[in-house]
């Protein structure tokens, strides 16, 4: 995996703050000037962040592993203490995000700042050069030491946070880059007693994965004298999809463009679902789904109700960040890793996220009365010792760090004296579950499912046949944006619907050509037009 030092060439990191200006932009808005009123309650390195407290207005993403009540968890209540900065938080259920965003920046009342609000793009870009957002630039150079400093270590993540006016807008998630097990984010598993009991080895190619499926089908493997052993399940199709995409030589990319990627043929942006690849991918597939391999009803299935078939042991493999979390230890304990398959195209796992998992976080917005304080608020999330706090809580009140020196929570935590789940018990302490959190993603300082021994050790098989370079979601213009929302709307819902057909034989594969030339005339090469202009961009930044 390619990821460089400052000292080399920049790296694939998605997206953060970059300063250089591209594309047919207008300059956009002016920087923002700081006045002196702002810096004198203001200090600009250690704790507290300002002398006389002040209040600061955040609308936030909430989550139903969340309290409903945030200054009363235990993170915010200590963080205030250090910072001598009190949040006043409007919680937004996450089913409701999209309109409170909207009601606010239609006019209503805007926060300081929009906190886990998960804002695309487009209104990133739209109200940043309206004035409504702040433009960023100067301001994290300025006041963000932590971000700038990481910025500097990785600068392709300011090439994804960077928009054709030049601007930064937000401050983003990251994904530590060497952190492979969050990056792979769903891995593939298979019963490694099952593989015992049949006698097999673990699936090194797309046909002993075939082979080991086919076996389960006809075995009674859990011994109840019924045949409900299910080959491969999971809650949906696209873990599997994504699985396969390596062998089938599709998606090298990574999973921030579903659509795009790099022909290796010839070296250019390609439309991978009219591909090849994606038909041999299709077929094969649809032969696991026809035989009776696939989850007769993935496409319908609950998630729940597919944990509860997965913790029954009647799962032969699936793709999910950890069975052992969701399956329980028993029988989530006897999955293993599957590696990287080969198939047609090699070997291959192409199913991996950018290190910049998202941009629309952490937004400040043109009210707002104390920038400084409120940037060096967010930056101590981007040091070790706040990523420690925001997901770790308090050493000694919520974790220790063990003889290895690890950290990890405390009994109170996983084991809970009243009976609650982790996660009920953790939401006393933090809110990171559930939302989309700022901030960095660091392995030492986050214990979730990606941390786990399978979990680190299926990564760890899966590093060598990771893709050289990951793109993050691209920026677009204006213009941009307005032609793409039509072309993406029918192009996308057309792909995703024939892939669906195709898998289950609703659509035989004797029609792929129609497919391919519907597909064409959709406008894809306006759609791709587009797409090349915004990678160029990227590439040139």
């Amino acid at each position: 995996m390619r990821f460089i030092k400052k000292s080399l060439v920049w790296i694939m990191l998605t997206g953060m703050c970059i300063l250089a200006a591209c594309g047919d932009q207008t300059s956009g808005p002016e920087d923002f000037e700081v006045d002196e009123g702002q810096l004198e309650n203001f200090n600009k390195a250690g704790m507290p962040i300002v002398n006389d407290k002040i209040t600061l207005k955040f609308m936030s993403g909430q989550s139903p592993l969340s309290s409903n009540n945030y200054n009363e968890t235990l993170i915010w209540k200590t963080y205030e203490e250090m910072s001598n900065i009190h949040i006043e938080w409007e919680l937004v259920p996450n089913d409701g995000l999209e309109e409170k965003r909207n009601l606010a920046l239609a006019g209503g009342t805007l926060p300081d700042v929009f906190y886990a609000m998960v804002l695309p793009n487009e209104d990133l870009l739209k109200y940043g050069q309206q004035g409504v957002f702040l433009k960023m630039n100067d301001l994290i150079t300025e006041y963000m030491p932590n971000l700038t400093a990481l910025l500097e270590e990785y600068p392709e993540i300011r090439k994804g946070i960077t928009f054709p006016d030049g601007n930064i807008y937000s401050v983003p998630t990251i994904y530590d880059p060497e952190f492979t097990s969050v990056l792979t984010i769903a891995k593939p598993w298979i019963r490694k007693d099952w593989l015992d009991q049949l006698g097999m080895d673990i699936p090194q190619t797309i046909d002993d994965f075939y082979e080991y499926l086919k076996a389960v089908k006809v075995t009674d493997l859990n011994g109840n004298g019924k045949q409900d052993e299910i080959p491969y399940g999971a809650t949906d199709m696209d873990g599997l999809i994504g699985f396969l995409k390596g062998p089938f030589g599709v998606g090298n990319r990574g999973l921030k463009h579903p659509y795009l990627d790099i022909d290796p043929k010839i070296n250019d942006l390609r439309f991978y679902p009219i591909s090849d690849g994606y038909k041999k991918m299709l077929e094969f597939a649809n032969t696991l789904y026809s035989e009776g391999l696939i989850q007769e009803n993935i496409y319908t299935i609950d998630a729940n109700a597919s944990y509860s078939l997965g913790a029954e042991g009647l799962y032969g493999s699936t793709v999910i960040s950890s069975p052992e979390t969701i399956y329980g230890k028993n029988p989530g304990g006897n999955f293993v890793g599957l590696p990287a398959l080969e198939g047609p195209n090699g070997k291959a796992f192409n199913q991996m996220n950018s290190p910049l998992s998202s941009m629309g976080c952490f937004v400040v917005t043109n009210v707002n009365k104390n920038v400084p304080a409120t940037l060096r608020w967010m930056d101590y999330f981007y040091s070790e010792e706040g990523a420690k706090l925001f997901f770790m809580g308090v050493e000694g009140e919520t974790f220790e760090v063990n003889e290895n020196g690890d950290l990890q929570y405390l009994e109170k935590i996983t084991n809970s004296p009243d009976g609650l789940t982790m996660e009920q018990e953790l939401s006393k302490y933090i809110i990171w579950l559930g939302i989309g959190y700022p901030g960095i993603v660091r392995e030492a300082t986050f214990k979730g499912a990606e941390t786990l021994p399978a979990s680190l050790e299926t990564a760890e098989g899966l590093k060598p046949y990771l893709p050289e370079e990951i793109w993050p979601r691209f920026t677009y213009t204006v213009e941009e944006n307005n032609k793409l929302i039509g072309l993406q709307a029918d192009i996308h819902k057309y792909v995703d619907e024939m892939r669906d057909k195709f898998i289950t034989g609703a659509e035989p594969l004797s029609n792929w050509d129609n497919y391919v030339n519907k597909v064409k005339k959709m406008k894809l090469d306006e759609y791709m037009e587009i797409q090349n202009q915004a990678l160029e961009r990227y590439e040139n930044n």
